[in-house]
């Protein structure tokens, strides 16, 4: 139809919107009783107008039509990875992330009858070799990720040093044209939304800056990024995280004259997962996985619902597989490229993110840079702060996670069930810095009620 179905309705502005809703509420305040204030000071309003921007946003880049459905298999014997990829690959799966722990494992072997004109893999070892990366297959679907300065900030520690990682990591970007940045890190240890964004932005920048005058322009045009994002619970700002991550990397890349898309990788988090009422951990990554297909992630690796607590399991994977086969193929989430589009709440809350996430990333740039403040500890102190007041709000029970800080389950025994502890380790050694520690919210309150089944 051509004719306007709304053309003999007068337009309504915001502020007649507020009159009216000011009205409604007989006296109470507006600001008060319905602007609520995020941990990323960002306040949030009841709703949201066309008016409230000069100009309208632009088209995202993302496209929600082409996420690929991804499993992540850890790689210690060859073959037996080898048949679990085909085997998740048969049953749904259009990308593998293998981590490989050890330089003797056998590529040849891994990669045998993977037909790699349908299948993504992503290549993630727990070693720096560019003579090992020169044994996989040389396919675009292949996607080596390298990422020095994610392995400083999570272990403490560089692979050997800092000439020898960044000497070896030269030549590995120089053999793959590929490099990539653990922002999940960042989330899983608590930082703030703002703070997720500013820091992979200011860690991206630390590999610019030191490959800029190294690379040819046209190295540069066909460099591929590839962010791993962990998504959390806020439903509508997780959306909106991983628009303001595409926005704020093309800025960044336009300054160093490189390609400005970036490729994307989310996993739910692991912050707000138990293991009491592990069921609920299927709903908590359903919703994830949700806001990563809607903020256009392009690819999602689903985490098994017991995880935590059970050793690698055909049915739990199967599960997690199948959580994203159902909101691709029966859901329709594929069927639009960009839903958050004309969304003003999720665009407004994307800008904001993008603005204060640049601030940071300036006051970080103008203060020596990211990996001078992650070796002066600086980064680790923001992200703890964030963190324990993230912790307040779950002990406070603002912050609920049903079945384990609000309607536990007594009778619930997890005991028997664990296979593998779920807890933060403290290892004593020797680190050249702090390390970014992650830890779930509801820990302590697990083993209290684990020490209390002893009795």
């Amino acid at each position: 139809m051509s004719k306007s179905l709304f053309k003999d309705f007068e337009a309504v502005s915001s502020k007649a919107w507020k009159q009216k809703i000011q009205f409604d509420l007989k006296g109470a305040d507006y600001n008060e009783t319905l602007i609520w204030k995020t941990n990323e000071n960002i306040n949030v309003k009841p709703f949201y107008h066309a008016d409230e921007f000069k100009t309208l946003p632009e088209v995202s880049k993302s496209r929600a039509t082409n996420f690929k459905i991804s499993q992540a298999i850890n790689v210690t014997d060859a073959k037996i990875s080898n048949l679990k990829a085909l085997d998740a690959i048969k049953r749904g799966a259009e990308s593998i992330i293998f981590n490989i722990e050890s330089k003797s494992i056998s590529l040849k072997e891994l990669f045998q009858n993977i037909d790699l004109d349908t299948t993504s893999v992503d290549l993630k070892c727990d070693f720096l070799s560019v003579d090992f990366i020169k044994k996989a297959p040389q396919a675009s679907s292949i996607n080596i990720q390298t990422d020095i300065i994610g392995q400083l900030a999570k272990t403490g520690n560089w692979y050997k040093n800092l000439n020898a990682d960044h000497s070896e990591f030269e030549k590995i970007v120089k053999t793959s044209n590929q490099l990539s940045i653990d922002s999940a890190l960042y989330q899983n240890a608590g930082a703030t939304i703002v703070q997720q964004l500013a820091y992979s932005l200011a860690h991206a920048n630390e590999y610019l800056n030191y490959l800029d005058n190294k690379r040819s322009s046209e190295a540069k045009q066909s460099l591929q990024v590839t962010f791993n994002i962990a998504v959390g619970t806020n439903y509508f700002f997780e959306m909106a995280k991983i628009r303001a991550l595409r926005q704020l990397w093309s800025t960044l890349a336009s300054e160093y004259g490189v390609n400005d898309s970036c490729r994307i990788i989310a996993t739910p988090s692991n912050r707000n997962k138990t293991i009491y009422d592990y069921n609920i951990n299927m709903l908590r990554t359903t919703t994830e996985c949700m806001s990563a297909i809607l903020g256009g992630a392009d690819v999602i690796c689903n985490a098994p619902y017991d995880a935590l607590f059970h050793n690698s399991n055909e049915f739990g994977e199967r599960i997690a597989r199948n959580q994203l086969l159902i909101l691709k193929n029966e859901s329709y989430f594929d069927k639009v490229n960009n839903p958050a589009d004309g969304s003003y709440y999720i665009e407004n809350i994307t800008k904001q993110l993008a603005e204060k996430a640049l601030d940071l990333f300036k006051d970080i740039e103008a203060n020596a840079g990211f990996l001078s403040q992650l070796k002066e500890g600086t980064i680790q102190r923001k992200i703890k702060e964030s963190a324990a007041k993230e912790q307040v709000d779950f002990d406070t029970e603002k912050l609920v996670l049903l079945g384990t800080n609000k309607h536990p389950n007594s009778a619930d025994k997890m005991k028997n069930e664990i296979e593998k502890s779920p807890f933060l380790k403290i290892e004593k050694r020797k680190t050249l810095i702090v390390p970014v520690i992650q830890k779930r919210l509801s820990e302590n309150t697990e083993i209290k009620r684990l020490n209390n089944e002893e009795h």
